[in-house]
């Protein structure tokens, strides 16, 4: 690699590590520089997973007060994603390119639209059971069989692509809990952190990663990730919701 090839890896990863922990849609930024710079798509894939490791590391380090909040929730999200993560990497390997290509833009704008409207749906979902029963529903802090079920869904993607796992995973949580959303977004931070560790441990026996790109990529990345949890901690809500629809738009319409 050129000098300059060397320096926009290291800026792929520092701008993918940012995006990571605050709207979730890091490879939306790394994964087509690194095709561009002439990686197959393959190879790309698995050397930006790997790469990426290092901002989900440096992007848990920042939201450790809110997932140590989350308690035994945060443990149940890392075995869901550690599990999904590897079917998701298995489908990586085993099937044809492109097999979701149809599929991932109308996913991720779905998800786009219930983040959006998850204030809505959980006030109405609320005063719906309070009608029915006549008590208030308690907050809900861990996760139902079938909100544990979508973040599994999430987790698979995320080991198979990965762009706009984190949007996804930010749903599934609003939806499925009534968790704050910097508590959320920490979870989701932890989400794509352990999604990457285990896909990418994966692919270093089974794949072909180009190891130059990996190092430059965490090199840029952990800073990124450290850099984007200190943003996103001081995100109003409001603000975080709606950059998250915005980045997820942004993915499916590159994606189209």
């Amino acid at each position: 690699m050129s000098p300059t090839d060397i320096l926009l890896v290291v800026a792929a990863g520092l701008g993918a590590g940012v995006l990571s922990s605050t709207v979730g849609v890091a490879s939306l930024l790394s994964f087509p520089i690194l095709v561009g710079l002439g990686l197959p798509p393959v190879v790309a894939n698995v050397s930006n997973t790997l790469g990426l490791i290092p901002a989900g590391l440096g992007g848990v380090a920042g939201y450790r007060q809110e997932v140590r909040e989350a308690g035994r929730l945060a443990w149940v999200i890392a075995l869901v994603c550690a599990i999904g993560a590897v079917l998701g990497a298995a489908l990586l390997l085993g099937l044809p390119p492109g097999v979701f290509e149809a599929v991932v833009p109308f996913l991720i704008l779905f998800t786009c639209l219930l983040v959006g409207v998850q204030p809505r749906v959980a006030r109405w979902l609320r005063a719906r059971h309070e009608r029915r029963h006549g008590e208030q529903l308690s907050e809900r802090r861990s996760m139902s069989p079938l909100t544990t079920f979508f973040a599994t869904v999430t987790g698979v993607y995320g080991g198979y692509f990965g762009a706009g796992a984190g949007v996804m995973m930010v749903a599934v949580l609003g939806l499925g809990t009534d968790l704050e959303l910097r508590i959320v977004n920490g979870l989701k931070t932890l989400s794509l952190m352990v999604g990457n560790i285990v896909a990418g441990l994966i692919f270093v026996f089974v794949a072909e990663p180009r190891w130059d790109v990996v190092g430059l990529l965490a090199a840029g990345s952990m800073i990124g990730g450290y850099l984007g949890a200190v943003i996103g901690r001081r995100l109003p809500d409001g603000v975080f919701r709606w950059s998250v629809v915005a980045a997820g738009v942004v993915a499916a319409i590159l994606l189209f």
